[in-house]
């Protein structure tokens, strides 16, 4: 049985009057259209430098991923709630559209607990989760002229079925081939019990880790349950430079990534 069409095209995405130009050498750099409480979190309100440079140097990680291996959908994960995925979905998103002017689809397949709509100070009536229940595709949200957001819709207890469907494979491939990079803010991997699943459907998987926080057992049982395969990169969030010496949990979890990469 085919799957119906999902219009998934940059084309669909109508800008906002308000959208902001944040295109490499635009004269009018306006900030990203954040939530109000979400602007010293995101890259174009007030996040300190040192932040932003951080996360340039993610989005210059993933640029590299896409020049060597063509990777083109990008997978943000946590192993529980509360570690910063979202914001780093979010933030990967706009350091891909403005510093490298490529175009992005930010997808919010946290349909339990959606909240990218609040990062960018928008509605979420309708979106992902009326695609994969075979309703009338919402519109896009045009966050900036190469930024543009699909939300999740009303939350949804139970969203196992239709992210692990053939329905959102067809809503990746469609949009993989609308824009340069598609980033997926998932459930955290704790919730999605078939997160391998989702995963095959993805070119990689960012891994976020909340630092001096998360137990290592439960970052174990999240590479475990994407594949290690996937994971192309572990975000340390709120990390401090003494952190990473007072702690003997990520000294073996990075002594165990680096054998990975020798093996």
């Amino acid at each position: 049985m085919s799957v119906p069409a999902v219009a998934i095209t940059a084309e669909t995405a109508p800008a906002r009057e308000t959208a902001p130009d944040l295109s490499p050498g635009s004269g009018d750099r306006r900030v990203v259209p954040v939530g109000r409480l979400f602007k010293e979190k995101v890259v174009g309100g007030q996040l300190p430098a040192h932040v932003v440079e951080e996360y340039r140097r993610l989005g210059a990680f993933v640029h590299h991923l896409q020049t060597e291996r063509g990777v083109r959908v990008v997978m943000v994960t946590s192993a529980v709630a509360g570690e910063g995925k979202t914001l780093t979905a979010a933030n990967l998103g706009v350091v891909l559209s403005a510093s490298y002017g490529r175009s992005v689809l930010l997808v919010d397949a946290d349909l339990r607990r959606p909240s990218l709509h609040q990062v960018f100070n928008t509605v979420s009536l309708k979106g992902l989760g009326d695609i994969l229940s075979g309703r009338e595709a919402p519109p896009l949200v045009q966050v900036s002229p190469r930024l543009t957001l699909l939300t999740a819709g009303e939350p949804n207890a139970d969203p196992l079925g239709g992210l692990t469907s053939d329905r959102m494979r067809q809503v990746l491939n469609e949009a993989r081939d609308a824009f340069d990079f598609v980033i997926v803010d998932t459930p955290p991997v704790g919730l999605l019990t078939d997160a391998n699943l989702l995963a095959a459907m993805v070119d990689v998987a960012l891994l976020v880790v909340r630092a001096m926080s998360t137990p290592y057992d439960l970052v174990r049982r999240a590479t475990e349950a994407l594949g290690r395969h996937r994971i192309a990169g572990v975000v340390l969030n709120r990390a401090e430079t003494s952190d990473l010496h007072q702690s003997d949990y990520y000294d073996d979890y990075y002594a165990e990534s680096r054998s990975r990469r020798q093996a």
